[in-house]
C-alpha cells in the first residue's frame, strides 16, 4: 500500500501545497492509473462551481507543476 493510502489528509496537503516539491513527491507516489484519476479531480476542482477560491488557487498550482504548459 502506498503512503498516499496509508495518509491521505498528509497526501492532499502535500498535493495542493503549492510547492512544487510536495506536489513531484505526493504525485510520484501514485500508481499511474491514480495519477490519472487525481488529475481528473485536480481539473473538476479548477472547473467546477462548489470549490472554494483558495482550494481552487491551490488545485491550479499542483497541475501548473505537475502539467506543465510547453514552451
Amino acid at each position: 500500500m502506498n503512503d498516499a493510502l496509508e495518509q491521505p489528509e498528509q497526501f492532499w496537503d502535500d498535493l495542493l501545497s503549492r510547492q512544487p516539491s510536495p506536489i513531484k513527491a505526493a504525485f510520484a507516489s501514485l500508481q499511474p492509473s491514480d495519477q490519472l484519476a487525481v488529475l481528473a479531480h485536480l481539473q473538476r476542482m479548477v472547473s467546477e462551481t462548489g470549490w472554494q477560491p483558495e482550494q481552487r488557487i491551490s488545485a491550479r498550482a499542483a497541475l501548473d507543476v505537475l502539467l506543465p504548459k510547453p514552451v
